[in-house]
């Protein structure tokens, strides 16, 4: 069934959502170019509440919060992202707050690894809150395009075409290994792993967010 799969994308591509995925990534790449410091952590913060939550809900908390996520002392922060609807609000203040020392090696971090891998890697060890796929999520976001961000829409949608048998528990090694077969994937399409996210999060939810 990966053909059928391979089919539904190539249309994508050629349509009008090809369009909108090329912009949404040029758009990223321009953040992690050109964005500040401050812009840097904002999309930081918002891919540590994304775990195991709805990440168009954290768009919103995200626009909501502002430079609080830099300003706010943990318990105030933790009352607004509970006001504003977070299932984690504590733990999710906690590693922000935690986070903020590390507000000025985010340029650092894109400057300095020439693979998403890498980076991934020492975003993993230095920054609480962030697994595989939300380190994943923030590396994409600012431009680096070679590596996966594997959520349940992604997991739902190869188990579904017959790609793999969904796990019960993602670990690192088996998101490793996913992340092989998307690679083979998008090398198939002639696309990155940062579009065929896209695409695939689109067939999954008709919809082109971040």
């Amino acid at each position: 069934m990966i053909e059928q799969l391979l089919d539904r994308v190539r249309y994508l591509i050629g349509s009008s959502v090809g369009e909108r995925v090329r912009l949404r990534m040029e758009e990223f790449r321009r953040l992690g170019r050109y964005g500040s410091d401050k812009d840097l952590f904002l999309e930081l913060c918002f891919c540590i509440l994304t775990a195991r939550f709805s990440a168009e809900r954290c768009i919103r908390i995200q626009e909501r919060m502002g430079e609080g996520f830099i300003t706010l002392p943990e318990d105030y922060l933790a009352r607004e992202l509970k006001k504003l609807g977070h299932r984690y609000p504590y733990i999710r203040a906690r590693y922000i707050v935690e986070a903020r020392r590390h507000i000025h090696k985010l340029r650092w971090l894109i400057d300095s690894f020439d693979n998403g891998v890498e980076a991934r890697s020492w975003l993993i060890e230095n920054i609480k809150g962030l697994g595989y796929k939300e380190a994943s999520h923030f590396l994409r976001n600012v431009g680096f395009d070679d590596v996966a961000i594997i959520d349940f829409h992604i997991l739902n949608l190869l188990a579904r075409y017959g790609i793999i048998e969904k796990p019960k528990t993602l670990t690192p090694r088996r998101y490793r290994e996913i992340e092989s077969i998307l690679r083979v994937i998008a090398s198939k399409l002639n696309v990155t792993l940062g579009e065929l996210d896209l695409y695939l999060w689109y067939i999954e939810t008709g919809k082109i967010l971040k």
